[in-house]
């Protein structure tokens, strides 16, 4: 009797894996969840990456948005800490096992509000992660009451009307010195997928504010983080495609603003690049405030890669650690020689 044998999911990337790899359990979030959305990019960035899922550590606060890891990479680590404290654990993760990556999936109440001390700490360490805000609002998870990034004036049902200003998570990045940091919404699936690519690539801390509609609480066609208002409302900075470094692509002669050129890739496909009229050039720190600023008197969102420094050590550039991952060491790494002790005494007298 011939013994059937299992057909693989779909085309195989270059880890020999296929997408359903990177997938996770089904979600019990409300259908419509911007959050979905994110998720479902996390499995194709992963997937177009070739990054083998346990090579991932993921990490997540409370709320909805940390219910999200749930539903992406079933095969990596994961740790769902408390309320605002995922930065902390992520960081004692990351110095325990360099030799993985991270991502961490956050909140506006989860990084605005009771986490907001870890995030901007997290930030000017440049500690070596992907750290997504997953940004509605609203406090979903507890029936729709206002967040840090909810714009003042909002009128909710069952709320009334916030009175405060918002805090904005890319202004609070750059105002922290972060290395990466851009902004997207969750219903521009494609520009979420090359953002996430290429923060996952960056070597330091890149933060990504991704507008995340509340399909149940917030999404009234006047409110900032809605799906109607988002779309009417979106103005990307630059189309927005990421391509893993490998031998450097020149193109032969001068590419002017306006004009159009094709480029043959590394695998022999190509690629149709256009260079926009107005240019943005996301390495200069000053224009990206200026940007925001502007942005924010314009009642605009203004989406993409905000600013990238790829200069700066990051956290674990630091420390002189060993090859092997910290958790990995055992006592007769850890405990020094008797002749170390003893040379340790000597100087205490």
């Amino acid at each position: 009797m011939a013994i059937p044998v299992p057909v693989a999911a779909g085309p195989l990337n270059k880890a020999g894996l296929s997408k359903n790899d990177y997938k996770g359990l089904a979600s019990t979030l409300c259908a419509g969840c911007g959050h979905n959305s994110i998720a479902n990019q996390i499995v194709a960035s992963c997937y177009e990456l070739d990054i083998v899922p346990e090579k991932i550590m993921k990490f997540s606060g409370i709320g909805c948005s940390s219910k999200s890891p749930t539903y992406f990479l079933s095969r990596s680590f994961g740790f769902n800490s408390l309320h605002g404290r995922m930065s902390s654990i992520a960081t004692g993760a990351i110095f325990g096992d360099v030799g993985l990556r991270a991502i961490g999936v956050s909140g506006d109440g989860d990084t605005a509000s009771i986490g907001m001390g870890g995030f901007k700490h997290m930030v000017r360490r440049n500690v070596p992660m992907t750290y997504i805000v997953e940004n509605n609002g609203v406090y979903g998870l507890t029936k729709g009451q206002f967040s840090a990034t909810a714009e003042v004036g909002l009128n909710l049902k069952y709320q009334g009307t916030n009175p405060y200003m918002p805090v904005d998570i890319c202004m609070e990045a750059l105002a922290s010195k972060a290395t990466f940091v851009a902004r997207s919404f969750a219903g521009d699936p494609k520009q979420v997928k090359e953002l996430l690519k290429a923060a996952m690539s960056h070597r330091g801390i890149a933060v990504l504010d991704i507008i995340s509609p509340c399909v149940t609480f917030n999404n009234q066609e006047n409110a900032t983080h809605s799906y109607t208002w988002g779309k009417d409302h979106e103005a990307p900075l630059h189309e927005i495609s990421f391509v893993p470094a490998l031998d450097e692509i020149e193109l032969p002669d001068e590419f002017e603003e306006g004009t159009i050129r094709e480029v043959t890739l590394h695998d022999g496909s190509t690629v149709v690049l256009k260079k926009l009229e107005k240019d943005y050039d996301p390495t200069d720190r000053g224009n990206a405030f200026q940007m925001l600023e502007e942005a924010e008197r314009g009642n605009i969102l203004v989406t993409g890669l905000i600013y990238i420094d790829t200069s700066r050590p990051t956290l674990l550039d630091g420390f002189n650690l060993v090859d092997t991952p910290l958790n990995r060491l055992g006592e007769s790494d850890l405990r020094p020689a008797r002749e170390t002790i003893g040379k340790i005494n000597a100087m205490m007298f």
